[in-house]
């Protein structure tokens, strides 16, 4: 029996699958979109200078998990800018963001109370995202495991992985804010979901679609919720990366003690030299009388 068969949320988890996310929840994920490239050092007087490089950065934000995906596929990159309602909705809510007379609109987006509410809504949409990525890929390529994963980790953090291009379009370049080398929260959240929905799109996982959209997106509102609320960057995955990753891995301190300990010797040796060797009693009576014919002269 179907593990979904035994929970009692079946029904509800079945209407919350089923629930439209335009335009109220896409609002939502364009909002804090938008709100996280306003909080980026030099955002605003970037906007005061090119608005449309602005723009430009503001659909990257909102639409950038859209075209890393249809790249990695093989599709028109520009395909989802043909839904004209939902481009025309985040320009609307990049302008009022930017330009709104006395910062109104931001004032009220920001206020952390409705911020919650949004980023919560956030989460809706992209464990949506997630899901529809690997049913989109496994469509294509149907024993096309890491083709699945890669499809939904890009539709579920696409935006994050692209950050060092969106850099270059305000002007800035910080290769050591890689994201996959110093993976977020959200990366690292999505790249996990679309583990699990592979596993349920190929039948390994004994649960429904619907009721794995609702128990994710539930465990990601939370997780969100209470890191924006605390200000917190602690990831929930740490603890148990903690424990496995030096198993699998191995500790980043343990190296080579021998090479660091060679490195620390010759760097003492470069900062220290040898001192010069004694000079000789004949060499001291030639300097001597040098002096002393110099002084002459």
């Amino acid at each position: 029996m179907e593990l979904s068969e035994a929970l009692p949320l079946g029904e509800l988890a079945a209407a919350f699958a089923a629930l439209p996310v335009f335009p109220l929840f896409d609002t939502a994920y364009f909002i804090v979109s938008v709100l996280y490239l306003k909080y980026e050092p030099g955002a605003v007087e970037m906007s005061r200078k090119s608005p449309f490089a602005s723009w430009l950065c503001a659909m990257l934000h909102c639409f950038g998990s859209y075209i890393l995906a249809d790249l990695l596929l093989g599709e028109a990159p520009l395909g989802y800018f043909s839904n004209n309602s939902s481009v025309m909705l985040a320009t609307a809510v990049w302008y009022l963001i930017f330009f709104c007379p006395m910062n109104l609109f931001y004032k009220c987006v920001s206020f952390l109370p409705m911020k919650l509410i949004f980023v919560a809504m956030k989460e809706v949409v992209r464990v949506r995202k997630i899901a529809a990525g690997v049913h989109h890929a496994h469509h294509l390529y149907h024993h096309g495991w890491f083709v699945m994963m890669a499809t939904g980790w890009v539709k579920g953090s696409g935006v994050a992985l692209m950050a060092n291009f969106e850099q270059l379009l305000r002007g800035v370049w910080n290769p050591e804010t890689n994201e996959i080398l110093h993976m977020s929260f959200p990366t690292k959240a999505s790249l996990y979901g679309t583990v699990l929905f592979t596993l349920q799109q190929t039948h390994w996982l004994p649960i429904s679609e619907a009721n794995l959209i609702f128990f994710f997106t539930m465990f990601m509102i939370i997780c969100k919720v209470f890191m924006t609320a605390t200000h917190s960057h602690a990831s929930p995955f740490a603890p148990v990366e903690n424990l496995i990753c030096p198993v699998l891995f191995g500790s980043p301190s343990s190296g080579h003690p021998s090479h660091h300990h060679d490195h620390h010797v010759a760097s003492h040796e470069v900062s220290h030299p040898p001192p010069p060797p004694a000079k000789s009693k004949e060499e001291l009576n030639e300097g001597t009388r040098k002096r002393k014919a110099k002084k002459a002269e």
